[in-house]
C-alpha cells in the first residue's frame, strides 16, 4: 500500500490539496485581457505589453498561422531563444487548438531535422540568426513553412533576411502579422488533448517527444504554487533565464499568465549583467534559475544591487544545488525564499517542491499538491521501499505525461500501472523520509557501482563544493574492464583561480588525501582530471553525457 507521510506534513503546514480548473492558456489570457486589460503582461528590453495588447498579438498570430494552414492538431515548432514571438506563439497555438513543440536553438542541422520530422512540425517559427542551420538541414516533408523572427521585430521592426529554402515557404514574422486581424474565435479543446510535445535531453540516446496535455501543463503550476507563498493575483513579477524550449522555462512562463503576472523575456541566459539590470529595475516576486546561473549571479557584484523587497520565491531546478550556493544566494537576497523544485520533462515538469515556509536541507521537497511519490526497488521496480531506504523515484498525478510520441515500447517501460494508477518511473534514485520529504541521490544512469557498493555522483560533488581549490566538479563512471559489473570513479575538476598556477600533481595528492579522510574508500576516484570548465547543457546542467564519451575515448586510447 502506498505510504503518504507528506499528507500529515501538509496538514501541519496548512497546505491544501488543489483541484485546478480545466482551463487552457488561451482561457487564462482572454480572461485577464477582459478583467485586467491594462496590467503588464510582458517585458522585453524597452518594450512592454499589457494583457489587452498581448491577447491582441496572440489573436493576430493565430489568424496568421491559420492562413498558413495550421488547424487543430497541427504542430508548430518554436526554434528561438526567449523573445516575445515565442511567448505569443504559445498563446496562439492554444487558441488554435494546435500543438506546440519547443526546439532548442543549439541543435545541429541533423538534430533539427530529426525533431521537425519526429514531431511532424508543419510551421517552424525560427530565429533570424539560425538561418544557416535551417538551410543546412535536410527538411522533412511535413515542414511547409518557416516563419523567421528577428530579435528586434517587436522593437524597431528592421528588415529580416530570409533563408533560401527549396519547396518550403519562407516568410518573416512581421510580414504575416501586419495584415492579421486582432480578433480570433478560440477553438475549444479537450483538456486531455496534447498541448506541447517537449523533447527530453537525449542523455540516453535520441531525444524523445513527451506528449503533454493542456491539463498537465496548466495544472502543474497550480500544484507547485500550492506549496509556495500565496499568489498575489495580477500583481506578480516573474523573471527567469530558463529557456522557454526547456520544460522548466515553459512552466514558469505559463505560471505568469495563469496568475495574471508579468513575464520578462531574457534572450541570453548567461548575460548576468542584463539579468541584474532587470532585477534592479522591476522588483521580482518569483525568480527561477539553475544552480550554475545562481553561482554566476553570486559572483557578479551587481546581483547584490537587485531589488528583492517583494520577492516571495526563488526556485532552483534542473540540477542539484549545493549548500554553499544556497547559503550565498539567501544571504544576498536577505531572507529565506529559496525552493528546490524537482522533476523532469515527462512530469510537466514538477513533482516535488521544497515549501518556502518549511524547507528541509538536502531535500528536493514534498510531493506537489495532487502529486503522489513512491520509491520502488531499483532492480525490478516491483517492490515499494520502506521510508528512508533508497530506490527509484516514481511519480503519479495530473503532472505525468501521456506518453512518448511514436514510441509505445519506451512509453510502456516508463509508464507502468500500480494499483490502478499510471506511474512514471523517473530513473532518479532517492528516498523519502518520515515526513514525506524526498531526497535525491542520483540519476540511475549516473549512479556508480564499485565493489558492490553504490556511489552517488551528486553526493561526492556536493562534498567537494566546499573545498577552496574546487570551483566545479563532476563525477562519472566508466566500466572497470578488470571487474565486470563495476565502475571506475572519474573525477573532473575545475580549479579556483588562486590554485590554477599550482602543480597539478600536488593538488591531485591533496584532493585524494581529503577524499580518503572524508569519504568511504570505494568513493575515492581512480582518476582525477583537471579541466578548464565543466561542460554544461543548454540549461546549465552538467553535461555528463559528453564527459562519459570523452572518458570512454580516453579509456579506449590507453587500452
Amino acid at each position: 500500500m502506498l505510504q503518504t507521510p507528506w499528507l500529515k506534513t501538509y496538514e501541519k503546514l496548512g497546505i491544501e490539496a488543489v483541484t485546478p480548473a480545466d482551463l487552457t492558456l488561451a482561457d487564462y489570457l482572454e480572461d485577464h485581457a477582459q478583467k485586467r486589460p491594462d496590467s503588464p503582461a510582458l517585458y522585453y528590453f524597452s518594450r512592454s505589453w499589457t494583457y489587452a495588447q498581448f491577447n491582441a498579438e496572440a489573436n493576430k498570430l493565430a489568424n496568421a498561422l491559420a492562413a498558413l494552414g495550421v488547424g487543430r492538431g497541427d504542430v508548430v515548432g518554436f526554434h528561438m531563444p526567449n523573445i516575445p514571438q515565442y511567448y505569443v506563439g504559445l498563446a496562439a497555438v492554444s487558441k488554435l487548438g494546435a500543438i506546440g513543440s519547443g526546439v532548442s536553438p543549439l541543435l545541429a542541422p541533423p538534430e533539427l531535422a530529426h525533431q521537425v520530422g519526429d514531431a511532424k512540425i508543419k510551421v517552424l517559427m525560427s530565429f533570424k540568426a539560425l538561418g544557416p542551420v535551417i538551410t543546412a538541414m535536410s527538411a522533412p516533408a511535413c515542414l511547409e513553412t518557416v516563419l523567421i523572427c528577428g530579435a528586434r521585430d517587436t522593437l524597431d521592426a528592421p528588415h529580416v533576411e530570409l533563408p533560401s529554402l527549396s519547396e518550403i515557404k519562407t516568410l518573416s514574422y512581421n510580414s504575416v502579422m501586419v495584415e492579421a486581424a486582432p480578433d480570433f474565435q478560440t477553438v475549444k479543446v479537450d483538456p486531455a488533448d496534447t498541448f506541447m510535445i517537449q523533447y527530453t535531453g537525449g542523455t540516453t540516446g535520441k531525444p524523445k517527444g513527451a506528449m503533454l496535455s493542456h491539463r498537465t501543463l496548466l495544472h502543474n503550476p497550480v500544484q507547485v504554487l500550492a506549496l509556495a507563498p500565496e499568489v498575489q493575483l495580477g500583481d506578480e513579477t516573474f523573471v527567469t533565464a530558463f529557456p522557454l524550449f526547456h520544460i522548466a522555462g515553459l512552466c514558469f512562463g505559463l505560471m505568469a499568465v495563469m496568475t495574471g503576472g508579468s513575464y520578462t523575456c531574457l534572450p541570453d541566459p548567461r548575460d548576468t549583467d542584463g539579468i541584474c539590470d532587470v532585477l534592479k529595475a522591476r522588483p521580482v516576486t518569483r525568480f527561477a534559475a539553475v544552480p550554475a546561473l545562481y553561482d554566476m549571479l553570486v559572483a557578479n557584484p551587481k546581483f547584490a544591487e537587485s531589488d528583492f523587497s517583494r520577492i516571495l520565491m526563488a526556485c532552483s531546478g534542473a540540477a542539484p544545488m549545493t549548500k554553499t550556493t544556497q547559503e550565498a544566494v539567501t544571504n544576498l537576497i536577505g531572507k529565506p525564499v529559496m525552493s528546490d523544485i524537482f522533476g523532469m520533462t515527462e512530469t510537466g515538469p514538477c513533482h516535488t517542491s521544497n515549501p518556502v515556509s518549511a524547507p528541509k536541507a538536502g531535500s528536493v521537497g514534498l510531493p506537489c499538491a495532487g502529486a503522489k511519490i513512491r520509491i520502488r526497488d531499483v532492480e525490478t521496480g516491483e517492490k515499494d521501499m520502506p521510508l528512508g531506504e533508497i530506490g527509484e523515484i516514481c511519480s503519479a498525478g495530473p503532472q505525468v505525461m501521456k506518453g512518448y510520441l511514436g514510441l509505445p515500447e519506451e512509453s510502456a517501460r516508463a509508464l507502468r500501472e500500480i494499483d490502478g494508477e499510471r506511474w512514471m518511473f523517473t530513473g532518479d534514485v532517492g528516498y523519502m523520509d518520515e515526513e514525506g520529504y524526498v531526497f535525491l541521490c542520483d540519476r540511475a544512469k549516473d549512479m556508480l557501482v564499485v565493489g558492490g557498493f553504490k556511489v552517488f555522483s551528486v553526493e561526492v560533488e556536493d562534498k567537494l563544493a566546499g573545498l577552496p581549490m574546487v570551483a566545479g566538479s563532476a563525477v562519472i563512471g566508466t566500466p572497470d574492464l578488470r571487474r565486470p559489473g563495476n565502475d571506475i570513479v572519474n573525477l573532473y575538476v575545475t580549479l579556483s583561480p588562486e590554485y590554477q598556477s599550482r602543480d597539478e600533481a600536488g593538488l591531485r595528492d591533496e584532493l585524494i588525501a581529503w577524499i580518503r579522510e572524508n569519504m568511504a574508500a570505494y568513493k575515492v576516484p581512480k582518476k582525477i582530471i583537471f579541466i578548464d570548465a565543466i561542460p554544461l547543457t543548454p540549461v546549465g546542467k552538467i553535461d555528463k553525457k559528453k564527459l562519459r564519451a570523452d572518458a570512454l575515448l580516453a579509456q579506449a586510447a590507453s587500452a
